[in-house]
């Protein structure tokens, strides 16, 4: 009894001093830790993750080499949060976000916010004030590897900088994670590859940055080209594979094989057709796929333009998978993060894509 009435007392005395809810029996408010997600574009990749998509108010890696992918996904995961009326930041690092490719991803680039930072400081500030105002659904850094701290871009070429990214990360990572959470945002970091050197046994290749990014992520991707994708001689896409490295929300290590044609991003008909087969949906006899009394084609080329074609077979296929695998619809969940929105900042570095006029 004596203990419930100190435990009782040091409740009050915290929900006083750091206000109502700060702190509560873990089975007291469960739908607060219930995690909605943001789907992918790729449902192989929603399944894989084992919660329909990307965590919200979590902080997910995709990393990966050259070209294979990180940023026409993190783009997908963007356009699907503006589809149900989401707002999205891309913090450009590496100053290469082409607009032209955004929008044919299905990016409303008008709505997209765009900061192009001149360090790594202020990328990660403006990141932690846009997350801070509560009004945002996803924010994307491109890159952490191209957030070059202050002192190493006033400093002379030759000059040596040992940690100072990591240590900024860290601060950032520090400050960022609470408020992520609390805003419920989605901050996805794209990490290039590096190799070390002088490892015999084991994989030499990790991502720069130090280690606070590895153990914030409670999602890590990792995305690779394992094959082209041909039409005649002409290469026309690459088949990508995302292997979930790290999962707090759902079991890791599984695996996602799908179609990024070019100049079209990801193939949701190819990966629609893969996992219709692969669950007995669609039969594939010799090179023929058939779906009930239609033949979709000759080859899985074919098959795919069928549902390009066919719009309203591809929506069935999509709703019978969904329902099968226990995923939830197209449509992401929007949440409306709790507190007041707060000012962020002077906004000079921060410009809409579409018409270009700073806020």
């Amino acid at each position: 009894m004596e203990k419930d009435k100190a435990l009782e007392m040091a409740l009050t005395q915290i929900e006083r001093q750091f206000g109502k809810g700060s702190i509560m029996k873990l089975g007291q408010d469960n739908h607060r830790f219930q995690i909605a997600a943001i789907p992918t574009g790729a449902l192989s990749l929603d399944l894989a993750l084992g919660i329909g998509g990307v965590p919200r108010g979590r902080v997910v890696e995709i990393f990966g080499p050259e070209s294979s992918g990180k940023t026409t996904l993190a783009l997908h995961i963007i356009a699907e949060a503006q589809k149900t009326g989401g707002i999205a930041a891309f913090i450009d690092a590496e100053h290469a976000l082409d607009p032209g490719y955004s929008r044919a991803l299905g990016v409303d680039v008008d709505e997209l916010l765009i900061s192009q930072p001149d360090t790594g400081e202020q990328a990660l500030e403006i990141a932690e004030m846009l997350v801070r105002s509560g009004a945002l659904d996803v924010v994307v850094i491109d890159s952490v590897a191209a957030l070059v701290p202050r002192l190493e871009i006033e400093g002379e070429m030759g000059d040596a900088h040992v940690g100072l990214q990591a240590r900024l990360m860290s601060q950032a990572l520090r400050k960022l994670a609470g408020t992520i959470n609390k805003s419920n945002t989605t901050a996805i970091f794209i990490n290039q590859l590096r190799e070390k050197i002088g490892v015999m046994f084991g994989s030499p290749e990790t991502t720069p940055g130090g280690r606070a990014l590895k153990f914030y992520a409670s999602v890590r991707l990792d995305i690779r080209k394992i094959d082209s994708i041909k039409q005649g001689a002409e290469i026309v896409g690459n088949q990508v594979r995302v292997k979930v490295v790290k999962n707090k929300m759902a079991p890791p290590f599984r695996k996602a094989e799908f179609d990024i044609m070019y100049g079209e991003g990801i193939s949701t008909q190819g990966n629609i057709l893969d996992l219709a087969v692969e669950n007995g949906l669609v039969k594939k006899s010799g090179a023929w796929y058939t779906y009930g009394e239609d033949q979709l084609g000759q080859g899985r080329e074919n098959a795919k333009q069928y549902l390009i074609d066919n719009p309203a077979i591809n929506k069935e296929l999509d709703l019978k998978l969904r329902e099968m695998l226990s995923l939830p619809r197209a449509e992401a969940q929007i949440i409306q993060a709790e507190g007041e929105p707060q000012e962020v900042g002077n906004g000079k570095a921060i410009q809409e894509v579409g018409n270009g006029k700073a806020m």
